[in-house]
């Protein structure tokens, strides 16, 4: 029978994302897997390009950083293809946090100056917040903590706009950049 089969793929996504959520990161690329050989096989490069992603955001929970840079190369030329704009976005922030991972702050900053042009260009404004956000870290890897300031606080005027419950780790390490941390570690008398 042949049923649906971008359902089927689309949902084998979804027990994908559920075990990586559990932490089940292994149990995760498997479904990653069939999802991906269902997309391929019916010609759903929309699945395609989710499910390789999903599977560079899996290897990147595992520590392998390169195997997940090459996931999602992969993903960010199908989602250009298709002229996925949100997707292309996306995929450019991941490829930033991972070569922030591999204590590469300058290729981040272009990866995420990037997504931040496209999320701008469609009114993304979590991928704005996000973009701002991550190449304020990356900035402040560089030792740049002015710029990196700057655009922590941009990032956070639009998490807060937007009701993002990571508004508050913003804020906080904000406070720790500028030296008002509070130092309720330190006692007193």
């Amino acid at each position: 029978e042949i049923g649906d089969r971008k359902g089927v793929g689309a949902n084998l996504g979804n027990l994908g994302n559920a075990y990586k959520d559990l932490g089940e990161t292994h149990k995760a690329i498997d479904f990653y897997e069939q999802a991906l050989a269902i997309d391929r096989e019916i010609g759903d490069r929309q699945g395609e390009g989710n499910a390789v992603g999903n599977l560079g955001s899996a290897y990147e929970n595992l520590g392998e950083i390169n195997k997940a840079i090459d996931f999602y190369e992969q993903a960010l030329v199908i989602f250009r293809e298709i002229g996925d704009r949100h997707g292309e976005g996306s995929t450019l922030g991941r490829l930033g946090n991972a070569f922030l991972l591999l204590d590469d702050a300058r290729k981040a900053i272009e990866f995420h100056e990037q997504q931040l042009i496209i999320a701008r260009e469609i009114g993304d404004r979590q991928g704005e917040g996000n973009g701002l956000w991550n190449s304020a870290l990356a900035l402040n890897k560089l030792g740049e903590r002015t710029k990196a300031i700057a655009r922590a606080e941009a990032a956070l005027i639009i998490r807060e706009a937007i009701g993002d419950p990571k508004a508050e780790k913003v804020r906080a390490r904000l406070a720790e950049w500028r030296g008002q941390a509070n130092p309720f570690w330190i006692k007193i008398g």
